[in-house]
């Protein structure tokens, strides 16, 4: 039920989430109903999202449905973080590698340059 409150906390910013699960589960009163409506009307995106939350006939079947998409999205960005700090490993040790040769060519020529003006 927790994962249920999650998601829809960021439907929407009007309504809180106790009102919208009520909503949802047909808890409410008319008017109440009627005023979570209008304010979810505003943006059309939670309007969408809360037309498909009410097909689900069963309201259970919701947090299963919430749980397996918080399961998902969270494998994915842990993938997704571990691949960035895999190349992030790569770039830091060729960016060190890359400075350590360029101050040694600089140095190097310096000193050729230095024992050439010699006379």
């Amino acid at each position: 039920m927790d994962n249920l409150k999650n998601i829809l906390s960021g439907l929407s910013t009007d309504v809180d989430q106790e009102t919208l699960l009520q909503y949802l589960q047909g808890k409410l009163t008319d008017e109440q109903r009627q005023a979570v409506e209008e304010k979810l009307m505003d943006n059309s995106f939670e309007e969408d999202a809360m037309e498909g939350l009410q097909e689900f006939k069963d309201k259970q079947q919701i947090s299963y449905v919430v749980e397996a998409l918080n399961r998902d999205l969270k494998r994915k960005v842990e993938k997704k973080k571990k691949r960035r700090d895999k190349m992030k490993l790569k770039v830091q040790s060729t960016l060190y590698i890359v400075i350590l040769i360029f101050i040694l060519l600089i140095v190097f020529s310096y000193w050729i340059i230095h024992k050439m003006l010699q006379p």
